[in-house]
Formats: C-alpha cells, structure tokens, sequence
C-alpha cells in the first residue's frame, strides 16, 4: 500500500465509521474501484482506532463522567443508581456479545465474510430494515431512559456489525430506534458503546502490522491519523443531522450501493473475493 492509497482509505474511513453504511464495506469496495489490493480485516481493525480516537475526544467529558462515577460505584452502592454509573455497566456488559463472537469467528471474519455478495446483500438487507424501523418507531426515550435490557440488546446488536456490511452505527442505532429511542440518543450511546470494541479488535489485529501479508507501519499510520480528523467532523456532523432528520438518505445509499456492488460482481465485472 502507498500513502495515497492510505490517505484515500483513511478519508472513506473517518467518513464512513460514524454514518450507518458500513465502513468496512467501503474499504472492502473502494479498493476495489481504484483496483487495488484488499487492505484486509488487520487494516480495517487498526485504522479504526483512529475514529475511537475522535469518539474519546469529542466525548471525553462523558466519558470521564462515567469512569468516575462508575468506579465511585464499585465503593459507594448508593451511587449505582445514577445514570453515569449504569452507563459504564451497560457499556461494559454491552461489549460482551462482540468480544464473544468476535473470538469465535474471527477466522470468518478475515477471509470469507469479505466476500463481495455477502456485501452487497447485507447493505441492501439492513437498509431496509434501518428505514423501516426508523420510520415505525416512536422516539419516546432518551439516553436517560437507559436499562440494562436496552444496554445488552444494543450490545447483540452491535454484534452483527462483525459481518462486513452491516455497519456498527447502523445496527446500533437501529436497536436503538426499535426500542423507541430518539434518533440521537441511540447515536450517542452507540458511539460510547463502541470504544471497548474498537479499541480490543484495534489493539488485537496491532500485532499483525509489518508481518509478511500483513498492514505495513507507515500507511497504516497515516490512514489512522487522517481517519481520526475526518471521523472527528462526521461525528459532528451526523448528531445535528438526526436531531432533524430521518433515517432515510442513508437506507437509499445503501440500496442503490448493495445494488451497484451486486450488479458489478454477477455481472463478471469484479470478483466476489
């Protein structure tokens, strides 16, 4: 890989973390394009630590909150009722369900669940079921409506997010909207929910970098810190967007992408793998 491959990745990565359209499928496709070599799952996870990089910035008075007040808690029972201390149970316990599968099917992951139709099938999928739910569901609570059946059910959801395609933000808020969640509230508490994960896979796949087939230091490095930037402004920007708007701009893209993606691979035009 050369730091303008890099670069590129690292900008569709920043982009594409926080929004629910599947980073990973955007940096299984836009290789692809520009007929590049598949970065791999090792690159995507470590890049990735460049957005939780934005997350913990632009959230850093939270989560400082919560980590305090969560570890008062551990001392204090009094204080385990508090929304900060139940946030951080409910991050941790919500972290469970990925680090479990993640183990389990880890070899999956990095090979077969590349593939190009599973993909294309899973944008289009989950597209529909995101506007459907987002457009039948009340948003009647918000992040202090928290309950640990809401925290684990994020949690299996954010699971799925381990299938290229799904979107992590996608699944999550999804969840979030069919439990009657605001549009941004399930943004906020899917974004917090993230950083174990993230950061574990991030640290775990960190190994493989300048081994024989696997990330090399140098574009990796330039790709996490351009993905930090650009992923710190979509943040940003997406929580004004779904104060006012719906869900559906995104569940199009989706559509018309999974589509695009299956047409080029049944069509001959690009290999599946």
């Amino acid at each position: 890989m050369n730091y303008v491959e890099a670069i590129v990745l690292g900008i569709v990565q920043g982009l594409t973390e926080f929004l629910p359209i599947s980073s990973t499928a955007h940096l299984r496709v836009v290789p692809e394009i520009f007929g590049w070599p598949d970065p791999g799952a090792a690159f995507t996870a470590v890049i990735q630590l460049g957005t939780m990089a934005a997350v913990l910035l632009f959230f850093w008075r939270d989560i400082v909150r919560i980590a305090a007040a969560w570890v008062r808690s551990l001392a204090t029972p009094s204080l385990r009722g508090g929304l900060d201390a139940r946030m951080g149970w409910y991050i941790i316990l919500g972290t469970v369900p990925i680090a479990v599968f993640g183990f389990v099917f880890k070899d999956q992951i990095e090979t077969g669940a590349r593939d190009l139709r599973i993909i294309g099938w899973v944008l289009i999928l989950f597209g529909v079921i995101l506007w459907l739910v987002d457009k039948a569901a009340p948003q009647t609570k918000d992040i202090e409506d928290l309950s640990l059946k809401d925290g684990l059910l994020f949690g299996l959801a954010q699971s799925l997010a381990l299938i290229p395609g799904v979107s992590r933000s996608g699944s999550t808020i999804t969840a979030g909207r069919a439990l009657s969640y605001t549009r941004e509230a399930a943004a906020r508490f899917s974004f917090l929910l993230s950083i174990p994960a993230v950061v574990l896979s991030g640290l775990f796949e960190a190994r493989k970098l300048g081994d024989a087939g696997g990330p090399e230091w140098g574009p990796t490095i330039v790709a996490t810190v351009v993905a930090f930037v650009v992923g710190y402004a979509a943040i940003a920007w997406l929580l004004r967007w779904l104060a006012s708007h719906s869900m559906l701009v995104f569940a199009v893209y989706r559509v018309v992408i999974g589509a695009i993606i299956l047409g080029l691979v049944y069509g001959g035009v690009w290999s599946a793998t």
